[in-house]
């Protein structure tokens, strides 16, 4: 982890998360621990059906010593705050930093898609994004990750053997090596190491 994470010589400014089943147990692993201090955006995608994300952002909220909000259209992207992707909209980033919401057709058969917020913010932010795919079940996700690392920026997926579901991962590592694969204690040991080298 360590070799990749300095290899890569970037400052991260952004982080995106995609994952679907098994994924807010995940979730909860890698970020309920962040302390109230953390300053990098984290950005999510979660693959939910439409009628279980009514207490999504209540139950990180209080898990969660950040701010946890629903990304909002044209709301601007702010420092050390939690942002999911609401349901029935894609999520992607502007060049201005800030949210688009879009009904156009899903993606990989979903909507909010992975590969459309992390298309969005490799574009944006190229090797200053850091992506992480979670446990999943089905391929959306692997070309926005692919995305990212093509832009220069740090890719890393669960490791598969350790997922709930390991398709999502399994089908990044397929698709294009990603830079590391990790358990969720060291993806949550990198989330804290990327800030920290953000402040030095």
């Amino acid at each position: 982890m360590t070799t990749s994470f300095e290899q890569h010589g970037h400052k991260i400014n952004a982080i995106v998360i995609g994952t679907s089943a098994g994924g807010i147990r995940a979730l909860l692993q890698i970020l309920s621990p962040l302390p109230s201090s953390y300053t990098l955006p984290i950005i999510i995608v979660l693959h939910l059906p439409h009628d279980r994300d009514s207490k999504l952002i209540d139950v990180f909220q209080y898990h969660s010593a950040l701010p946890v909000r629903e990304a909002q259209d044209k709301a601007h992207i702010k420092a050390g705050t939690i942002y999911f992707a609401g349901t029935g909209y894609h999520l992607s980033i502007e060049r201005n930093f800030s949210f688009s919401l879009s009904c156009e057709e899903p993606v990989s058969f979903a909507r909010p898609a992975i590969d459309v917020l992390m298309q969005s913010a490799a574009d944006v932010y190229g090797p200053g994004l850091a992506g992480f795919l979670l446990t999943g079940a089905n391929h959306d996700g692997a070309e926005g990750l692919a995305c990212i690392k093509n832009a220069g920026g740090l890719t890393i997926v669960q490791d598969p053997n350790e997922a709930e579901i390991p398709l999502m991962p399994q089908a990044a590592i397929n698709l294009q090596e990603p830079d590391m694969i990790l358990s969720l204690h060291e993806i949550h040991a990198l989330l804290v190491a990327l800030e920290s080298d953000n402040d030095c």
